[in-house]
């Protein structure tokens, strides 16, 4: 099969370049995300509630109790994802089905774009419950730096899923461009021939006709003296 529209999958089975895997700008924005993701969820389980004076917790956000399990709820999962798509990369050189490849690229550009959605409403939802926090109903010493990381790197996450949404659908619209879908450029490698040549490894082909005595040709000069030449008949 050609290797247009085939998604690389010419070219699978090479050998996993790790310096060349790091600077990939999907890997670059994958480890990001996923950081960012971890400082989310994580911001809000430590500090993101606040206790009243009795042994029941409020969530800082407004004390709505949906806005810090969504927080929580998105960012684990998308840390998650993270590792998940990270992993993906790692193998997709080595997949050599066309059919396969194309859904794995499909998969990473619905999900990025999904969660650059769902980052997105995140971010809206905890800046307007944040908003709305009055400090003289929740201690806000307590837990406003937490509040805030939490919404920041919300809208740092938007960014970065963007980012990887734009990279996968690159991927999908530049499928026969080699660079995009493996770690290793076409130029560390020879094109190959359609069709092998006819020499053989290490000979010259050399034409039967090279091999045909040339014809006998006798002069007077190259008989021997006394020799007749024999009649034809």
């Amino acid at each position: 099969m050609d290797e247009a529209g085939s998604f690389g999958a010419g070219r699978a089975g090479s050998a996993f370049d790790l310096i060349a895997f790091i600077k990939q700008p999907q890997t670059v924005l994958r480890v990001l995300a996923w950081i960012f993701s971890m400082v989310v969820f994580a911001s809000i389980i430590n500090e993101g509630y606040v206790n009243m004076g009795s042994e029941r917790l409020h969530c800082v956000f407004n004390k709505n109790a949906d806005a810090c399990n969504y927080g929580i709820t998105i960012g684990i999962v998308a840390f998650l994802a993270c590792v998940f798509f990270l992993a993906m990369d790692v193998y997709f050189p080595q997949i050599s089905s066309v059919k396969n490849r194309k859904r794995a690229v499909l998969l990473e550009m619905v999900c990025s774009g999904f969660w650059t959605f769902l980052w997105f409403v995140g971010f809206c939802f905890l800046a307007n419950q944040w908003s709305h926090t009055s400090p003289k109903e929740l201690p806000l010493e307590q837990a406003s730096d937490a509040a805030r990381a939490a919404i920041a790197f919300s809208f740092f996450s938007i960014l970065t899923w963007a980012g990887l949404t734009v990279c996968a659908v690159q991927r999908f619209l530049l499928g026969t461009d080699m660079t995009l879908f493996t770690t290793e450029h076409m130029s560390a490698h020879p094109p190959k021939q359609p069709y092998p040549s006819n020499d053989v490894i290490g000979q010259t082909t050399i034409p039967v006709n090279a091999y045909q005595s040339p014809p006998l040709i006798e002069t007077v000069e190259t008989c021997p003296p006394g020799y007749k030449i024999p009649p034809a008949f």
